[in-house]
Order: structure tokens, then sequence, then C-alpha cells
């Protein structure tokens, strides 16, 4: 007879559950996008090929849990501000069009913004341009889906996560010089991972930090 499992290991399974779930959906999500063309969406011209700030959107797996991206895109689009919005699977081609963009004087300001696995990419995708020494002004999560540790020039890094679900906070690395604050969103009972980046008020948090960052 095998032995039963102990009231600890049922607790612990029962914690992983989610995030094996969740694991799943990404291998199937990455299956797919590779299957079907990339999604890049702008929000906004380019004002008179003056440098400007431009702010990276970056979606999660499927392309359709994260459709407050584009949201934030369309908010930012009447505020003038230029953004673009791509699945997070596009951060690596994202990081060197940044830095070629910034090394040139085409912008001079970048601003970084993920939810879910985008989040994620946001890390990636700061720390990959601290390698090309071109700096981040604000980067923004939305429950990050893995465990991730700040690096590169980032001055300010805000991470909303819930805790004891799928989302994590991010950790502050050697090389990270710059302000990081994790923010527990948890006790909101209105959040979670498929709607953080859909909740209006977050929303509007995230624009002021934007907003402020890109003048």
């Amino acid at each position: 007879m095998m032995p039963l499992s102990s009231g600890n290991e049922l607790r612990n399974d029962a914690r992983s559950l989610p995030r094996l779930r969740w694991r799943l959906l990404q291998v199937l999500g990455v299956a797919l996008l590779l299957m079907s063309p990339s999604v890049s969406v702008s929000a906004a011209q380019t004002p008179n090929n003056k440098p400007h700030a431009h702010v990276y959107l970056l979606r999660g797996a499927f392309n359709i849990f994260s459709l407050g991206m584009d949201e934030i895109a369309e908010k930012l689009h009447r505020y003038g501000i230029y953004a673009t919005v791509n699945n997070y699977l596009a951060w690596p081609s994202l990081a060197e069009e940044a830095a070629a963009d910034y090394k040139a004087g085409r912008v001079r300001t970048i601003i970084l913004v993920g939810h879910s696995s985008g989040a994620t990419a946001v890390t990636e995708m700061a720390a990959r341009l601290g390698e090309l020494g071109v700096p981040v002004k604000l980067a923004i999560g939305l429950d990050p889906t893995s465990h991730e540790t700040a690096s590169g020039h980032v001055d300010r890094y805000v991470n909303y996560y819930i805790a004891n679900g799928l989302g994590t906070p991010v950790t502050k690395g050697k090389q990270f010089n710059g302000v990081l604050q994790n923010v527990d969103v948890e006790k909101n009972q209105e959040l979670g991972h498929f709607n953080i980046d859909k909740n209006q008020a977050l929303q509007q948090k995230v624009i002021s930090e934007i907003r402020a960052a890109a003048l």
C-alpha cells in the first residue's frame, strides 16, 4: 500500500497547480505564435522626426490575454505619446531597434511596459539594452509569470504583481542602480492575472507614470 500524502504535501501540490497549468498554456501559446505572423501595432505617429519617447508595450502569450496593452496604447496616443504593441517573443529584435534609434538620436526616452510573459520580457529587454549601453527611463511590469532579476540602466522599475497567484516580485540585481518598486495588489479583489492589464484604475497609474517619464 502506498503511503498517504501529508497535509503539507497536499497544500504544496495545490499551490503548484495554477503555475503548472500556466506553463502548459505558455508552451501551447509559443507553438501557436510560431505558426502565426508577428503582431505590431503602432499607436501614434512620430512627430516631425524629432527625438521623442517610444513606449514599447509587450503582450503575453496567445496575443489574447493582454489586450489591455492595446487600450493603454490608444490612451497614450490621445496624449501624443508614441507607442507600439508587440508580443513578448519580439523583445530581442525590439531591443536592437530601440538601441539603434536611441544611438541615432531618433529617440531620447525608452519606456517598457508588459503584462504576464510580456512583463518578464520587460526585464530581459531592459537587460539587453543595458548591455548595448542604452538607458531605459521607465519599466513597468504587470504580474510577471516568472521570477526575474532587474539589471541594465533603468531609472525606475515598477512591478505590480498579485502575491500567491501567477505573478512574482522582481529582485534587484547587483548591476541595477535605479529605483525598483514591487507593488503587491493582492488585496484588490477586482484584480486577477488575466484582467490586471485591463483594470482602469491601474491603467491610469501606468499612464501617469509614463506621461511623467516621457516629458
